[in-house]
């Protein structure tokens, strides 16, 4: 019975992400109970469960006598993780590097194809999935199952985050550059070369999130300023 409980509080947690990631529960916004249950056809016990899942995975915060409300990732919260997931992802590609087969190399090479033709041809989503499915097969490769984990639970909290690094000018080609310089050094079983060109490429990615944060505050305060504070006639 203890087994069927589990699992279905692994069930309801996946399904709760979903809705996040979806964005049919907002960031800040407030986790009704009461509906979720009418929505997901459960009663409260799996709900409960899976609602400390989530809290300890960083996506849902409760609040005493309030309740549970969908995390929001901030500014600091983005400069605080990006350091420690570009420490792990290079080790990962560290330690791929020291292992990656040949199997693995010519596997590599048909998702990097991907990339070039997602990016050669502008298809921004393929080119992000083809990104996550290389990211995957390197943390795969270097199969240090801690890593992974730590990597995982990141990844959601900067997935809450809607991110779209790859809005900001010039970041398409030079992520596809950064890319190619982590395989090269895979291919050469270079491992401070493929733990350095990765930790680069995320390092890079949160230069180009901030790039995209501050060109959203400069519109935000152009439509915000007066006209007679910018010198024109009304």
């Amino acid at each position: 019975m203890a087994g069927h409980v589990n699992s279905l509080h692994d069930q309801v947690a996946e399904q709760l992400r979903g809705l996040i990631f979806a964005g049919e529960l907002l960031p800040g916004g407030f986790v009704d109970e009461t509906r979720l249950c009418e929505k997901l056809a459960i009663s409260r016990t799996p709900l409960r469960e899976a609602l400390k899942v989530l809290t300890a995975e960083g996506l849902i915060r409760h609040e005493p006598r309030r309740g549970c409300f969908v995390n929001e990732v901030t500014e600091q919260d983005l400069d605080d993780i990006f350091p420690v997931i570009a420490l792990l992802e290079g080790r990962c590609a560290f330690e791929a590097a020291q292992q990656v087969s040949d199997a693995d190399i010519a596997a590599l090479a048909g998702l990097h194809s991907q990339l070039q033709d997602s990016a050669a041809q502008g298809r921004i989503p393929d080119y992000y999935a083809a990104n996550y499915a290389i990211h995957e097969a390197i943390i795969a490769i270097a199969g240090n199952k801690w890593l992974a984990q730590v990597i995982s639970d990141l990844r959601k909290i900067l997935k809450l985050a809607r991110l779209q690094q790859l809005n900001a000018p010039g970041r398409l080609s030079q992520s596809l550059a950064e890319h190619m310089a982590i395989f090269a050094a895979l291919k050469a079983h270079d491992a401070e070369g493929a733990d350095a060109a990765m930790r680069t490429h995320l390092t890079r990615q949160r230069e180009a999130l901030r790039q995209l944060a501050r060109q959203h505050k400069s519109r935000i305060a152009a439509v915000a300023t007066p006209h007679d504070k910018l010198g024109i006639a009304t």
